[in-house]
Parts: C-alpha cells; sequence; structure tokens
C-alpha cells in the first residue's frame, strides 16, 4: 500500500535538492508555535509551512469558531501547524499525512505540548493515502481540514473519495488552497467537489491568492 502511495503522490524532484532544515515560530490565535521544518527530497511539499495553513488558522479565529470539544481530522498534514493549532484551541485532532510526513508532525506536536498539558488531548498521528485505506478511518467528525492540499489533478477522485467517506456523519469541510492555475484548483472547486458537496467560498484573499471554502455533503 506504501508503495502505491508513493507512486500517485510522487515527491517533486529536484524541489529541495540540499537537505536543510529550519525553526520558525508563528502567531496565530495568540499561541506561538514553533514548527521544525526539514527541507529535503523524501518530504518534498510537506515540508513546508504553506500560506494557505496560516490562512486558515487566521480564518478561524476572525470567526471566532470555538474548536473545544470538536472532532477535527487534518488531511495532508505536512508540518501539522493546522491541526496543533487546533489542538491547543481544545479541540480532539488526528492530523494524517503519507508515512513519509509523519515523524516531522510528532516531532512538532512534541515540540508544542502545553507545560499544563493539552485541553483535550494530544493530536493523534495516522498514514492516509487518499482513496487507498481513508475507509479505516472514522465518519464521525466536526470538520475536516486541509491546506493546500489541492495541486495534483490526478489525485482529485481519491480526495473526493476520502472527503465522501469521512463526512458521512454530517462533518464540515473546511480548504484553504492557494489558487495556482497550473494545479487545477479551480476547477476541482468549481466542478469535482461540487459533483457531492455544497461548496461556498467563505474567503478570497487576493495578495496571496488564497481562497477559503466551506464544502457539506449534499
Amino acid at each position: 500500500m506504501i508503495g502505491d502511495a508513493e507512486h500517485i503522490f510522487p515527491a517533486e524532484d529536484g524541489l529541495f535538492e540540499e537537505t536543510f532544515s529550519t525553526d520558525s515560530t508563528y502567531r496565530v490565535h495568540g499561541l506561538n508555535i514553533t514548527i521544525h521544518q526539514d527541507y529535503s527530497a523524501n518530504l518534498g511539499v510537506a515540508a513546508s509551512v504553506w500560506d494557505s495553513a496560516l490562512h486558515l488558522c487566521q480564518f478561524f479565529e476572525s470567526m471566532s469558531l470555538d474548536l473545544s470539544g470538536m472532532r477535527i481530522i487534518e488531511l495532508g498534514g505536512g508540518t501539522g501547524l493546522v491541526g496543533i493549532v487546533a489542538a491547543r484551541l481544545g479541540a480532539h485532532v488526528t492530523i494524517t499525512d503519507l508515512p513519509s510526513a509523519i515523524s516531522q508532525i510528532e516531532r512538532n506536536i512534541a515540540v508544542n505540548t502545553p507545560l499544563s498539558g493539552w485541553p483535550s488531548d494530544a493530536p493523534v498521528v495516522s498514514a492516509l493515502s487518499w482513496g487507498l485505506d481513508h475507509c479505516q478511518f472514522s465518519s464521525s467528525w466536526d470538520f475536516v481540514l486541509g491546506a493546500d492540499i489541492v495541486y495534483q489533478p490526478e489525485t482529485f477522485p481519491l480526495l473526493l473519495d476520502t472527503l465522501v467517506h469521512l463526512c458521512r456523519d454530517g462533518a464540515v469541510v473546511y480548504l484553504a488552497s492557494t489558487m495556482r492555475r497550473e494545479h487545477g484548483a479551480q476547477d476541482f472547486y468549481d466542478s469535482v467537489l461540487p459533483q457531492i458537496f455544497k461548496v461556498e467560498l467563505v474567503q478570497r484573499d487576493a495578495e496571496s491568492n488564497v481562497n477559503i471554502y466551506k464544502a457539506t455533503l449534499r
């Protein structure tokens, strides 16, 4: 299964030809979140904190959304920033990504563990390959989150199948995407996702070209 996943979601060749790491601190929801980023060919796009992740965190803050006690699953967690912020705000969080990204997420969870402990519980980290093993996960979520996970058109049907399964019990999806024409993001939100979901554009940031969409099963 892991071999199949790596074929479907390949690392971007040459994206990080040299291996290096950085630690950055982000201020969101009044919290200082320190994120370790390993830039390497092994992690590819999962190595970085992308603008859409920060916009999604800031969107929840601007909406004054109370995440305390909410059941949340994040897809394509990468560094784990979004899920870590949600857990620090009291949500029960599962952060998922391909196996290659799991150790980076676990490291960032450990670094951001409050001295007083997590308000609800520490985030759970699990490998999830869209369209392959999504049925091993529960459908009982309040929110399904994703930041900059819409960029490979060949994965769109797999992502759609995964979202349908995770939302069977009524979860609300929030996806933040940098709208890169060459990655087909607009087509996903205009044509693919609306096949099964009711889709609403809830925030557009022209400067960063980041859109946030809300989706619920029809």
